[in-house]
């Protein structure tokens, strides 16, 4: 997983918006690797319990990628939001 500091209280807006985009590499990153994972074990070059290992980590990894997605499009929103409403 990217470093990651969930205090965005003195981030710009465009600080914000470079941590989303390397967020969506990082989700792009986790969709190849799931797309290997299950290629490879089609192909039979792992186990299913490697399989399973792995996509466990996979998924953990995901949701935390989503988790982040969502604070940051928050994130972006409130700036968005209050620089409209002054």
């Amino acid at each position: 997983m990217p470093a990651w500091c969930e205090d965005f209280t003195t981030a710009s807006l465009d600080e914000v918006i470079q941590s989303q985009a390397a967020n969506r590499a990082w989700s792009k990153e986790l969709r190849a690797r799931s797309a290997t994972l299950v290629n490879n074990r089609l192909a039979k070059l792992i186990s299913q319990d490697d399989y399973l290992n792995d996509r466990r980590l996979v998924d953990h990894e995901a949701a935390e990628c989503r988790r982040r997605a969502a604070i940051l499009d928050t994130q972006i929103f409130r700036r968005k939001y209050s620089f409209a409403s002054h």
